[in-house]
């Protein structure tokens, strides 16, 4: 008799509800967004319909394997944990702890024992060279949290859901649901501030999908947009469009803000962003005087030169015009599991990288420098790495270098469902349980929702 089960969706930030309809021997003949789900309210995308194909896909991994020469053969699950064990004992006995390296994808964080089990792991190899997805990814919503409101997690969220303005850099909800803004169904959330009177203007380089939506489209030359916001500041000080409402007693270093950006006026910066003075100054006044107005940008403004003043700045945005911390503006939310009291504040730069003196940012090094501390002898270079859900021979930067890199290593193991650019240089594989054969609650996501929701 056929059954359905309920889940959230692990394949992005969206978690959206689904209702998986399976017959008597397992098997899906149905899987469809969860019209009762009280976030998604029955949205799914292409990507929730493709679990059942991961599911059933008869290349995915189900035992461990090991490569000898350029044949893979499988082993027995203990065998397998026994030979990982051992052949990372010997390199860190022989090379000392620093010559281990973990590396944690972006799917790690869909994956409850991965959540609570692959830091302690980290930790119990000892190893300063701890790398992931963070620092080709979010990254600067962290720094700037941190310095700005004094904690990594207390990211502040648009609260797509009341606001009557919102501009959007370089992101592209429509598509992504809201990365670092969990928001299922984005698309009909942004249409809905259009229903109410409000308005969406998006600034990016390319003409999205959100942007096909949005009321005004401003095409901004690339790697840009920190001064295009710095302009957007100077306007409103200059015309004295300052609001800072509820927050007037705890803001610190607002002149400081005005005296920084006071030269970044709209005429000098318009050749530089390809966006005129006139749209620059109209953008300005029209977001200071809307009633409610939230300022959002995501991975095209985190992945620029600048990626973490353009978030900070974002912020200071949102702050200054009265739109921080007050509804239809950039808020906290307020989770069933208090995330932010179980984790640190963050720290920068501690110690650095061997290579290239990077600064590591809450004990992690960034991915950028992976590949250089594998290849650079010396001591703590980098012998064996172990990765998990992830990989980084396609998503970090200089995959070229990183994919020579990885042959040159003493020993290699991956947590994984497949053979991938990454795994394929592998000692040892070791393929985890399909997403919908395991249970699952959402701490981080549900961290960054726009709606407070508790899903096991």
């Amino acid at each position: 008799m056929a059954k359905t089960h309920y889940r959230a969706c692990p394949l992005c930030e969206a978690i959206c509800g689904l209702a998986i309809t399976v017959d008597d021997d397992g098997q899906i003949i149905d899987l469809r967004g969860d019209v009762d789900d009280p976030f998604s309210r029955g949205h799914i995308c292409p990507k929730g319909v493709a679990l059942q194909d991961l599911q059933a896909d008869p290349d995915r991994l189900q035992r461990p394997l090991r490569r000898v020469g350029e044949q893979w053969q499988e082993l027995a699950w203990d065998d397998a944990f026994d030979l990982v064990a051992s052949r990372l004992d010997d390199v860190r006995r022989i090379h000392g702890r620093n010559a281990l390296a973990t590396y944690f994808g972006n799917p790690s964080v869909h994956n409850i024992g991965a959540m609570l089990f692959g830091p302690r792991f980290g930790r119990a190899l000892g190893a300063k060279n701890r790398f992931s997805a963070t620092s080709v990814d979010q990254l600067p919503h962290h720094v700037a949290a941190h310095y700005m409101v004094g904690h990594q997690l207390f990211v502040p969220l648009p609260d797509i859901d009341r606001t009557d303005f919102m501009l959007v850099f370089g992101a592209n909800p429509v598509v992504s649901n809201g990365s670092m803004m969990t928001a299922p169904g984005a698309k009909r959330r942004l249409k809905d501030i259009q229903k109410r009177g409000g308005k969406v203007v998006v600034i990016d380089p390319r003409r999205t999908r959100t942007a096909e939506l949005a009321d005004q489209h401003c095409f901004i030359h690339p790697g840009t947009d920190v001064l295009l916001l710095a302009a957007l500041l100077q306007v409103i000080f200059e015309e004295d469009r300052v609001e800072l409402g509820h927050l007037a007693d705890v803001i610190e270093g607002l002149d400081t803000v005005r005296q920084v950006v006071a030269a970044f006026t709209p005429e000098r910066v318009a050749s530089t962003t390809g966006i005129d003075a006139e749209t620059i100054r109209e953008l300005a006044r029209a977001f200071a005087a809307a009633e409610s107005a939230v300022c959002y940008g995501r991975l095209g403004v985190s992945v620029q030169k600048y990626g973490g003043l353009c978030q900070w700045l974002i912020q200071v945005l949102n702050v200054v015009t009265g739109n921080f911390d007050r509804p239809g503006g950039a808020m906290f939310t307020n989770p069933a599991i208090d995330v932010v009291s179980r984790t640190g504040r963050g720290h920068l730069g501690r110690f650095r990288s061997r290579v290239r003196g990077l600064p590591e940012w809450n004990g992690e090094l960034p991915s950028a420098v992976l590949a250089a501390e594998i290849l650079t002898p010396g001591d703590g270079q980098i012998r064996a790495l172990v990765t998990s859900a992830g990989n980084p021979v396609l998503s970090t930067p200089n995959g070229r270098q990183l994919e020579k890199a990885l042959q040159s290593l003493d020993f290699m193991v991956s947590i994984d469902f497949y053979r991938n650019e990454n795994s394929r240089f592998d000692d040892v594989i070791l393929p985890p349980i399909a997403p919908l054969e395991h249970s699952h609650y959402d701490m981080i996501f549900n961290k960054l929702a726009v709606r407070n929701v508790a899903i096991w």
